[in-house]
């Protein structure tokens, strides 16, 4: 039996685009229905395990008000809740993990509880509907709009048929996209499309970015915590990849700022110079506490060690899928094996057995996150595409930051790519902060379906900057509220951008719900 469901919008995956767009089109009066294929909304923050990576003026500027409103309850929750020394609890900028590469490391549950309060005005008040652990399956279109959109139980055992005037993919791969048969793109694009210096020669749709399947641990000192070895640890152990003259399972990785050489690195702090890997995720730092809660740290696996490319999730068959995502998994047990008994310590020891894994934090019973990270999605083909020449140091020279007149917000990263699943190739090319335009979320076609996450109108390179947390999230709101200024007044997103009366009053409707469109003059110099 198939229920069928009616609302403004329809926003497919509650990931973090897909919750700031039903919380930004909720607000905006519509009625939405939002579905999730884990029992957690969130994405990269919750399911995935992924710690905020943010820019150098987010606790000044550069994000939406929603985004620094879920910052800031973050905050509150651990000042309202845990029993912080006076030092945290009257730091503004509380950094709960104290990770070095999070300015607000903070525990996967902590963010869904935050983010459901955020939406409980709205659940509570049927103005939107939560479907969880629900994926969607088939997509009913007419001309050049989506109609329906079937979605079922990952049981099996319901389905619904949902109908708006609007669908948001929000998904974690863009897997509305080819339901819908809306032009997209994946993987790698060919240079003489692109002209961007780092794009292949030829393109090469399977050459995706690495998923990473991150796991919570914590260490104590003098327990054993062991695990059995996994079955693929043999397989690892010994893999080296192409750019590496190591093993994966070693303290040797890409240089972050020189990708074609190696860095050692090592687990804790130390006065030797090495970088630690440790406190780069951490999100439970007792020494914030004034009384003890737990046995010790916490801090999530997501490494250079477990980020897997031995092949792609998107565009193969369901069992290669499966059989890239299980291995994924093996990875990251393998990685937690090879701490517990074999890693180098810089005592001249081996192995750290006081690892133990921490299923709690993420609400799974094996230590893994319910999801893997997933860092690049399918992407529309949209009436303007972001390259690398948008966003490049290099590229943009003296031109600094580009301004684009249909902004519907900001963000900044890296153009960060992790090794890719064909000839793992991984850069970190220096950015300029970069604007959001609204071109990039126009499909060249389709009129009632917009992207909301990493699936915007850009290509794999930029991506590698666009996908990061408050960018995400930015979409997702600016996607939601686009929507929402379509059906109140009854236009397509596309006339929208097309007319400048348009533009001007939806940018005005997004800064009035606090979002930034242009960055500061004189931003590079802050």
């Amino acid at each position: 039996m198939i229920q069928e469901l009616v609302a403004d919008v329809i926003i497919i995956g509650g990931g973090l685009g897909g919750t700031s767009a039903a919380l930004a089109a909720a607000k905006a009066g519509m009625k939405v229905v939002v579905t999730e294929e884990t029992d957690w909304i969130g994405g990269q923050l919750t399911s995935q395990a992924v710690p905020p990576d943010e820019h150098r003026w987010i606790e000044s500027f550069g994000c939406t008000a929603s985004y620094r409103e879920f910052r800031n309850r973050v905050r509150d929750y651990y000042k309202r809740n845990y029993p912080l020394n006076e030092k945290a609890l009257n730091d503004p900028e509380l950094n709960p993990g104290n990770a070095w590469v999070s300015r607000v490391a903070h525990e996967p549950k902590v963010a869904l509880q935050v983010l459901e309060d955020m939406l409980a005005p709205y659940v509570n008040t049927r103005r939107i509907q939560v479907l969880l652990n629900t994926r969607p399956v088939h997509c009913e279109t007419a001309g050049d709009q989506v109609a329906s959109v079937t979605v079922e139980k990952t049981d099996g055992q319901t389905s619904y048929k949902l109908r708006g005037a609007y669908f948001l993919d929000a998904t974690e791969n863009g897997e509305l996209l080819p339901l819908a048969g809306a032009e997209y793109v994946s993987g790698a694009e060919a240079r003489s499309e692109t002209n961007e210096p780092h794009a292949l020669e030829e393109a090469d749709p399977l050459d995706m970015q690495s998923i990473t399947h991150v796991a919570a641990v914590e260490y104590i000192p003098d327990g054993n915590f062991t695990i059995p070895k996994p079955d693929s640890y043999d397989f690892w152990h010994e893999y080296k990849p192409s750019f590496s003259t190591y093993p994966i399972l070693s303290w040797y990785a890409n240089e972050a700022e020189d990708t074609s050489k190696l860095r050692r690195f090592t687990m804790f702090p130390n006065d030797q110079g090495i970088m630690s890997l440790w406190d780069y995720r951490r999100i439970v730092d007792p020494s914030l506490w004034r009384v003890p809660l737990s046995d010790g740290e916490v801090t999530l696996l997501n490494w250079p060690m477990n980020d897997y490319y031995l092949g792609p999730v998107i565009g193969v068959s369901e069992q290669e899928r499966k059989r890239h995502l299980e291995a994924a998994r093996g990875l990251t047990l393998s990685l937690v094996y090879w701490l517990q008994t074999e890693a180098p310590r810089l005592d001249g020891g081996y192995g750290y057995p006081g690892i133990r894994l921490r299923g709690d934090v993420l609400g799974t019973e094996d230590g893994l996150a319910k999801s893997p990270y997933i860092r690049e999605s399918r992407r529309i083909r949209a009436q303007y595409t972001i390259t690398e020449h948008d966003v490049s140091q290099e590229l943009r020279g003296a031109n600094g930051i580009k301004r684009y007149e249909d902004s519907v917000g900001v963000g900044s990263y890296y153009l960060d790519l992790h090794p890719t699943t064909v000839n793992q190739r991984a850069f970190f090319i220096p950015n300029y902060p970069y604007e959001i335009p609204l071109g990039s979320l126009i499909p060249v076609r389709m009129t009632n379906l917009l992207p909301a996450c990493k699936n915007i109108g850009m290509t794999q390179i930029a991506n590698g900057c666009y996908r990061l947390h408050q960018t995400e999230w930015n979409i997702g709101e600016s996607a939601g509220l686009l929507a929402a200024y379509a059906v109140m007044h009854g236009i397509p997103p596309r006339e929208v951008r097309a007319s400048a009366a348009h533009l001007c009053d939806y940018q005005a409707m997004l800064e009035r719900y606090g979002v930034q469109l242009h960055w500061p003059e004189g931003t590079l110099e802050m």
